[in-house]
């Protein structure tokens, strides 16, 4: 079974965690946004482009999760107009960035997706000189910048607001346990970057080989960094189809009682919902969209299409949300980098996000805890930024 999990893992998959492992090229990233942008006639529907791999053999079903999602953020918006412009990309980048430009000529004022961060770089490139920004659903923030904004939930995201909330509760020391690999490295470091303007310490930082074997040879090392560096959190980078319910068997049997270390995670440990069965993760911390509003769209979603949306469908629905919102301020530069990217972001149906002149997000997110194989709010998601963040 783990040996199958590392042959899908091989691929550019689909989670929070898979999609940081997209190829690592760059568009600009780290840079500022800026240029002229597309003029759009408010008083008319706005093209916009959505750009997702249709008849990929890999992501087929979860494009049209995001199709339906976008379209069904169209019809939410009553008289703010948007028409909706849909090509395949295949899951390649040189079919998305062929599409792209293919959507620019056909009048796209703004290019919503592509799904995989290759196939967005390779997209905003294509477009960049044309004046049109492109919206990823990617969470790799090393292609972010320029024209290109990512949408996805990122590990710097969900590390800063799981860090935060256990310094607020007095949690001084943590261990970080993460994969030998691009998903572990991004995650360990958005810990490390997280925890420098906070009262916890990374007194260890323990990797393993992405193998059973791997995971196996590192519980004696892990168990030893705890108990030497006084250890009273442990932070787990893997996601419910990676190491994770190995670790949440091994750690605890190793002697690292859970009711006494504290458990906490990047990846949601809700999806699938039997990852809330593993022994070792009750009690633990993860962090989650806005329950609500995502139980909200959930379930709007299989009343209109009969069936539950993908994870990532909620991205294509905040997307089109946020362009119909900037739509109705009736500028022409809507869709400019400095609209985009306003103060008080928007509110998805994962909860307020706003994006970044970098060509990042921000996202508020909810803390949430395994109890009784069940989840439970502990701290809600913000439901507004602060000036400085929130």
């Amino acid at each position: 079974m783990f040996n199958q999990i590392i042959s899908t893992r091989k691929r550019i998959s689909l989670g929070l965690a898979a999609l940081a492992m997209a190829t690592l090229s760059a568009c600009g990233g780290g840079f500022t946004n800026s240029g002229p942008t597309k003029a759009i006639n408010t008083s008319e529907p706005v093209p916009v482009a959505l750009l997702i791999p249709k008849f990929s053999s890999d992501a087929g079903s979860v494009a049209q999760s995001l199709e339906n999602a976008a379209r069904m953020a169209v019809a939410d918006l009553g008289d703010t107009k948007i028409d909706l412009r849909v090509y395949d990309t295949t899951g390649t980048a040189e079919i998305a960035s062929q599409q792209a430009q293919k959507a620019v000529d056909d009048g796209a004022k703004i290019i919503l997706g592509p799904l995989y961060a290759e196939a967005a770089n390779a997209a905003a490139v294509m477009v960049a000189d044309d004046g049109v920004n492109v919206i990823s659903f990617s969470n790799n923030p090393t292609i972010a910048g320029a024209n290109l904004f990512i949408l996805g939930k990122t590990f710097d995201n969900t590390a800063k607001r799981i860090v935060d909330f256990a310094a607020s509760q007095g949690k001084t020391r943590a261990v970080v346990v993460y994969p030998n690999n691009v998903e572990g490295s991004f995650g360990l470091a958005a810990i490390e970057q997280a925890a420098k303007n906070t009262n916890l310490e990374i007194v260890s930082a323990q990797g393993f080989e992405f193998t059973q074997d791997g995971v196996v040879n590192a519980v004696p090392l892990i168990k030893a960094a705890v108990d030497i560096e006084s250890a009273d959190l442990i932070l787990l980078t893997s996601t419910s189809v990676g190491a994770l319910p190995l670790l949440a068997q091994l750690l605890p049997e190793a002697g690292i009682d859970p009711s006494i270390i504290q458990y906490a995670g990047l990846a949601r440990w809700d999806i699938p919902p039997q990852t809330l069965e593993l022994k070792g993760l009750q009690g633990g911390w993860f962090t989650m969209p806005d329950f609500a509003r995502t139980e909200e769209f959930s379930n709007r979603y299989q009343e209109t299409f009969g069936a539950r949306p993908h994870q990532l469908a909620s991205l294509a629905y905040d997307g089109i949300a946020a362009l119909g919102v900037l739509i109705e301020t009736g500028k022409s530069d809507a869709f400019s980098a400095q609209n985009l990217t306003q103060a008080a972001g928007f509110q998805g149906v994962d909860g307020i996000f706003r994006l970044k002149s970098d060509g990042t997000n921000e996202r508020g997110l909810t803390i949430a805890k395994v109890q009784d194989k069940q989840v439970l709010i502990i701290d809600p998601a913000p439901r507004a930024f602060a000036i400085g963040g929130f």
